[in-house]
C-alpha cells in the first residue's frame, strides 16, 4: 500500500519548468580615491543554460559574461596634500568667488556696452532687410507687368505691319479742301 503512495510523486518530480535566464552581478570593482585614475568598472553575469534564439538547434550552458560597465577616467578629485599628488589650491576654483577690481568691472561694462550696440545693430539690420525684401518684391511684380506689357506692344507693332503691308486695302479718303457736307447717298 505505501507503493500506491509513491507514485503520485514520482510524476511530480517528472513535471518541471524550463531553466530561466538569471543574471546575477558579481562584486562591484572599487575605485581608488588617491589615485589618478578611476580603474574600469567590471561586471560579471552567470548565465544560466539557455537555448540560442537564433538556432534552435544550439544550446548555451551556463557560463559568466564580463561586461566593461564603466571605462577608465580621470580622478579630478583633489588629492592629498602629502606630496604624491600636487594639491593646487585647497578649495575648488569652480565654486571660488570671482575677483572683483576696477579693471576687470571696467572691462565688464565696455562689454557690456558692446553688447547693447552689436544689438542695435542687429535690429536695424533686420529692418533694412525687411525693407529690402519689399522692395524686391515689388520688382519682381514690376518686372512681371513689363513683360506683359511688352508682349502686347510687340503684338500691337505686328498687327499694325501687318495692317499697313496688306495688298488691296482701301486708299485713304481723299482730303477735301472745303468744307462741304458730305453726300449721304454716295457710295
Amino acid at each position: 500500500m505505501k507503493t500506491y503512495y509513491l507514485i503520485p510523486l514520482v510524476f511530480l518530480s517528472a513535471c518541471s519548468t524550463t531553466p530561466k535566464l538569471t543574471l546575477r552581478q558579481q562584486q562591484p570593482s572599487t575605485t581608488d580615491a588617491a589615485g589618478v585614475r578611476y580603474p574600469e568598472v567590471l561586471h560579471a553575469y552567470h548565465i544560466g543554460r539557455y537555448a540560442d534564439p537564433n538556432d534552435d538547434s544550439l544550446m548555451h550552458e551556463q557560463h559568466v559574461v564580463y561586461r566593461v560597465e564603466d571605462n577608465t577616467r580621470w580622478n579630478l578629485h583633489l588629492g592629498p596634500a602629502d606630496g604624491n599628488v600636487p594639491a593646487l589650491t585647497s578649495r575648488d576654483a569652480a565654486f571660488a568667488p570671482t575677483p572683483v577690481n576696477d579693471a576687470i568691472l571696467a572691462e565688464v561694462n565696455s562689454q557690456r556696452l558692446a553688447t547693447i550696440q552689436i544689438m542695435m545693430q542687429a535690429r536695424t539690420l533686420s529692418a533694412a532687410l525687411s525693407q529690402f525684401q519689399i522692395a524686391l518684391q515689388q520688382t519682381k511684380t514690376n518686372l512681371q507687368e513689363t513683360v506683359i506689357l511688352r508682349a502686347t506692344v510687340n503684338e500691337m507693332k505686328q498687327r499694325l505691319d501687318a495692317l499697313e503691308s496688306a495688298p488691296g486695302q482701301l486708299s485713304p479718303p481723299p482730303i477735301s479742301t472745303t468744307n462741304e457736307p458730305a453726300d449721304p447717298l454716295s457710295p
